[in-house]
């Protein structure tokens, strides 16, 4: 039997990275899985590489009208909803100096409005048949900052608080709301000119697990909270990031890996 086995699962920004694994691990425990994103020709691929229990919706999560007739997708198709991973999401480098408006807030409105507006659209159902889980992608951004990285870090800092508030909203209904906090995963996102695995982990040796975490390894945390492994998690905070918040290593000091000796 298989963790998801008769839910059903919307994943936004699922056409790659974590949102591609999350969409394949969920798919192979039983979920019938709604793939979202605004990549068409790769959410409908992956979609239609997982066959039955599959579909693709193209999906602009800033657009109210877009959640609304993705639910109903979902449950048309599949008769209800369980499961919403708020995964979609964007990231521009610029100093808040240099950035523009239009660009702080394009990141802000994917990242934070679209996690709002899949809470407001998904709820409804699992309230009604009071059972489910929300799922909401941050950040290690969310607990401290990086500079370059204003609007991101005040997107995913965001996210930790709505899902707070969601949790105290939601919970007394029956519906489940947590958060995930990715570090240093080697994703589409963060690795666009397709960096070695190699190349990538070298940029990584500061962490205890001295190496870039795997797209996987956030969907199985996304897996943990969507099922009823956590049935008594609500409002609660997964850090998967090879312990790059633990701190930092200091040279000479005991304890340190041979790299920082």
């Amino acid at each position: 039997m298989g963790k998801l086995d008769g839910k059903v699962a919307i994943i936004t920004g699922g056409a790659r990275g974590m949102g591609e694994a999350t969409a394949r691990l969920f798919h192979a425990e039983g979920a019938a899985v709604v793939i979202t994103d605004v990549s068409s020709d790769t959410g409908a691929a992956v979609a239609a590489s997982l066959g039955e229990r599959a579909l693709f919706c193209r999906h602009d999560v800033t657009d109210e009208a877009q959640w609304k007739a993705v639910v109903a997708a979902a449950i048309a198709l599949f008769g209800r909803l369980d499961i919403l991973v708020n995964n979609a999401g964007i990231l521009k480098f610029e100093t808040l100096v240099e950035m523009s408006a239009a660009d702080f807030m394009a990141v802000i409105n994917v990242n934070l409005l679209g996690v709002f507006l899949g809470i407001k659209a998904a709820a409804p159902a699992m309230i009604a048949q009071r059972s489910g889980s929300i799922v909401n992608i941050s950040s290690t951004g969310g607990f401290r900052a990086t500079n370059g990285a204003g609007a991101y870090t005040a997107s995913k800092f965001g996210v930790r608080g709505l899902t707070k508030t969601a949790s105290l909203e939601l919970g007394h209904l029956g519906v489940r709301v947590n958060s995930v906090h990715p570090g240093g995963i080697d994703t589409p996102l963060v690795n666009p000119t397709g960096e070695s695995r190699a190349e990538v982990d070298a940029k990584y040796v500061n962490f205890p697990m001295q190496r870039a975490g795997r797209p996987e390894e956030i969907a199985r945390a996304s897996l943990f909270l969507a099922s009823d492994d956590s049935s008594y998690c609500c409002g609660a905070e997964i850090v998967a990031d090879g312990g790059g918040l633990s701190g930092s290593y200091y040279k000479g000091l005991p304890g340190a890996p041979a790299s920082h000796g």
